[in-house]
């Protein structure tokens, strides 16, 4: 018989956001060399509030996420500072055990590709209500029943019928609502959706977005995005952090930093977006390749590629982009930048 996990209280303190990442550094220790995938994010994240991560791929979005989640590969993986606090206590200080029980009605996530993450050789119907049996000590009739309920408010035709078929008879976009129905099993706190509408086409990345909104607005959970679709962060987003080289380079309401951009790597995202008034015209892509994250350049990570770039003597006292660090500081209320001359472009 399964072991049944009961689900702790989590009570929190009045106005404490319900997810805090403070300082989170994480790398790979390989026979090739350390590889530093987060280093040193910070964010929060508040009842019924969605924050898009945004980036490259290769900018520590996933692996961010995977640590928040306690599903890193250890090794290679380590978290090797830094704290993830759920209503103010640290998980990384909690027991394995309480971490478990934590994930289902604390924390769950949606992964991107849905038939890697789905068992093939267990009906869709069996792996959604399985959290059920776990966590609650459901029966095999009671588990099943859930798992009804919750592909029908999911969107899923036919739920009934198709509760005892497998994933390899469902579509990609079904396959995407069969892995949100099992995320949303427990009724989560916090939803971190990792490239949600992967290899889906546009129709249907549209009709799972809209779901997770919906969704959002009847239970109230806060959203973790991560994707590298503007147009999807645009859509659904409140605030938005991007991420370059295991950093937050900026981050601030999603209005304010689409419209307005104060550090240089995010002028150049938001440069590569087809426009429709600029039908005909070339992009103006970013140049280059984001770095290795075993060997990260000195000074600012981006300033290999950084049009904007001030090196020697072209740099003001004390901040030559291929020496010093900048921090991510306020440049505006709410708005935060990780550049030497954020200021600048800001009034550009």
């Amino acid at each position: 018989m399964s072991e049944t996990l009961t689900t702790p209280q989590f009570a929190g303190s009045v106005g404490v956001p319900v997810l805090e990442v403070d300082d989170l550094h994480v790398e790979f220790r390989t026979t090739y060399g350390t590889v530093s995938a987060v280093n040193g994010i910070t964010y929060s994240v508040n009842k019924g509030e969605t924050l898009a991560i945004l980036g490259e791929s290769g900018s520590g979005k996933s692996v961010s996420v995977q640590a928040v989640m306690g599903i890193l590969d250890t090794p290679p993986g380590f978290i090797t500072s830094g704290s993830i606090r759920f209503h103010g206590e640290d998980i990384l200080k909690m027991s394995s055990h309480k971490q478990r029980i934590l994930r289902g009605p604390g924390i769950a996530m949606v992964f991107q590709d849905a038939l890697s993450s789905l068992n093939p050789v267990f009906s869709v119907g069996h792996q959604i209500g399985e959290m059920h049996r776990a966590h609650q000590g459901a029966s095999r009739r009671e588990a099943k029943a859930k798992a009804i309920e919750l592909m029908e408010r999911v969107g899923i035709p036919a739920a009934r019928e198709r509760v005892n078929d497998y994933p390899h008879q469902f579509s990609g976009g079904m396959r995407q609502r069969v892995m949100i129905a099992m995320a949303l099993a427990l009724d989560p706190e916090i939803l971190i959706a990792d490239e949600p509408t992967t290899a889906l086409d546009v129709t249907v990345q549209a009709q799972i977005m809209e779901l997770l909104s919906d969704l959002q607005a009847d239970t109230g959970m806060g959203l973790i995005l991560i994707t590298h679709d503007l147009g999807v962060v645009n859509e659904v987003a409140d605030r938005v952090a991007v991420m370059y080289a295991g950093k937050i380079v900026e981050s601030g309401t999603i209005d304010e930093v689409f419209t307005s951009p104060t550090h240089p790597y995010t002028a150049g995202l938001m440069s590569s977006v087809p426009q429709a008034e600029s039908k005909g015209t070339r992009l103006n892509p970013i140049t280059g390749q984001p770095p290795n994250l075993a060997a990260i350049p000195a000074g600012c990570s981006f300033h290999p590629r950084c049009p904007h770039a001030r090196v020697g003597s072209a740099a003001a006292p004390g901040r030559d982009c291929a020496v010093e660090v900048p921090d991510l500081r306020e440049v505006r209320p709410g708005r935060k930048s990780g550049c030497h001359y954020s200021e600048e472009l800001y009034g550009e």
